[in-house]
């Protein structure tokens, strides 16, 4: 009793302790998720594919400048060519002091080696053109460099920098920045399976870098890459991505780019702003107008050319939804029909080739009786009547099966209920579907039979006796050899004689 006292005395303790654990992993747990900002959308400072660009070769919102090429899916900055410089920025500057934004990129080359690199920026002028990463050097803001060419020669490339600047200082290419990072990490961003991942969050002065490394399709596989405290940037400024290539050259492309401001907690999130100045306003009402008298023109200019189609409804040159919908469900059955049509001629092809089997089987049997052949080389009597029964399933099955896809096959020419029906045509196609299935099945089962059943062996002939011996056939070569040379020599002495008169 008392070591029972005991033991209960000492669990106490332990419980409390686990529970005093759990109460405060649960606490922690709820004041980081309190402290966790809320994100909204900003879609003026982002861009993403498909349908990247308007027609004109543009992108909505952005700048792009130097060698880079917009296309649907992706911007390229640079292509793999030796000495190019390009670079996207947003236009409008960015308006609030919190923010995360989230760069997705592939840096492809052939060589083991690549060069320069890629930038991204947040600066409080546009970088366009320059010698850093092909951008502008002695920015004010920061750069997050993705430096893929080893100059300093301490093989510790590629790396990912980040690098600030009061607008004041020019950046060491020559030791790639080693006195200016204020943050950094080895990371391989070249040749990845999947899109590397960026995404740099800019909250409460501390600056975060978390690296997608691409080496798996799970977007949400970040690495922490580095973390910059007290970092102070303007508090309005550009986005922009830059690249440049060198002697060596890869391809640079992104994309996306998403941007994201990041709300305090406890504090309203404020409305987006989509109010349209009213210069703006004016502007489109304008271009409104004008594109409106335009098409006004237009129809008056195609009614005086085309006055045969003036009393035409130009809806009924477009077919509706219901209308689209019956065209898909009828060119389904035809292509069902056209299918089942076909699997119907196989099996007539099945069923004829076991109908000759089973004719040829039946011929050996009635001719058992009168075959000459000794009684040890023929096919034994029980083997010969389990081919004929598997053949007689076989035929039972094969004639199956064609009624099967005959009444699929009338079904589908002729469906129930009209096209009016949504659930009758559903019905039908199920039916359909159970009797191919069935067919599917059959099929699988006459195939195994057909493998395992053994075909009858013929018997063996006999040796066909040889009506000429060795000994006779050497001397007949013999002869045919003399009367061969006896020939050569009496034509040689025929033209001897024939020469002395010439």
């Amino acid at each position: 009793k008392m070591a029972a006292a005991a033991a209960s005395v000492g669990t106490v303790p332990l419980q409390l302790r686990l529970l005093l654990l759990l109460l405060l992993t649960l606490t922690l747990a709820w004041v980081a998720a309190a402290d966790s900002p809320t994100r909204r959308f900003e879609y003026k400072y982002s861009f993403k594919g498909p349908h990247l660009v308007h027609s004109d070769g543009s992108i909505p919102f952005w700048m792009h400048t130097g060698n880079a090429i917009p296309s649907a899916d992706q911007v390229r900055i640079t292509p793999s060519l030796k000495s190019q410089k390009g670079s996207v920025w947003t236009k409008s500057k960015l308006a609030f002091e919190n923010w995360e934004i989230e760069v997705t990129f592939r840096v492809t080359g052939r060589g083991r080696v690549g060069a320069d690199g890629l930038a991204i920026w947040y600066t409080d002028g546009q970088g366009l053109d320059g010698p850093v990463f092909g951008a502008s050097d002695s920015w004010n803001g920061l750069g997050i460099f993705f430096d893929s060419f080893d100059n300093d020669g301490k093989k510790n490339n590629p790396v990912i920098l980040v690098v600030g600047n009061n607008g004041h200082q020019h950046y060491d290419h020559q030791n790639d920045g080693a006195t200016q990072t204020l943050g950094s990490c080895l990371r391989d961003f070249r040749n990845k399976p999947y899109a590397v991942r960026a995404r740099i969050t800019y909250y409460r002065k501390t600056l975060t870098v978390l690296i997608h490394n691409g080496f798996t399709p799970n977007n949400d596989d970040y690495e922490l890459c580095a973390k910059v405290e007290n970092m102070v940037l303007p508090l309005e400024g550009f986005f922009g991505i830059s690249a440049a290539t060198g002697a060596l050259a890869d391809d640079h492309d992104v994309l996306s780019f998403l941007t994201f401001r990041l709300f305090e907690p406890g504090k309203p999130v404020e409305p987006d702003d989509t109010t349209i100045p009213q210069e703006e306003k004016e502007k489109y009402r304008e271009q409104y107008e004008n594109f409106q008298q335009a098409l006004d023109k237009k129809k008056e200019d195609f009614q005086k050319d085309h006055p045969d189609m003036q009393g035409e409804q130009v809806d009924d040159l477009f077919e509706s939804v219901n209308e689209q919908e019956l065209r898909q469900i009828f060119e389904g059955q035809n292509r069902i029909h056209l299918e089942i049509k076909q699997l119907n001629r196989q099996l007539n092809m099945i069923l004829d080739e076991q109908r000759r089997y089973v004719s040829l089987v039946s011929d050996e049997l009635s001719k058992k009786g009168t075959n000459d052949v000794p009684q040890t080389e023929r096919l034994p009597q029980a083997e010969l009547d389990n081919i004929m029964r598997y053949q007689q399933e076989v035929l039972k099955h094969v004639g199956e099966l064609k009624n099967s896809v005959t009444n699929t096959l009338s079904q589908v020419a002729h469906p129930p209920g009209g096209a009016t029906g949504g659930y009758e045509v559903a019905q039908h196609f199920n039916d359909i579907k159970e009797h191919l299935h069935v067919v599917k099945r059959d099929l699988g089962v006459l195939v195994q039979r057909n493998v395992n059943i053994e075909k009858p062996k013929c018997p063996e002939l006999p040796p066909f006796p040889s009506c000429l011996s060795s000994t006779h056939f050497f001397m007949f070569v013999a002869f045919q050899t003399v009367l061969f040379i006896g020939y050569i020599m009496y034509r040689s002495q025929q033209e001897a004689a024939a020469k002395k008169f010439f």
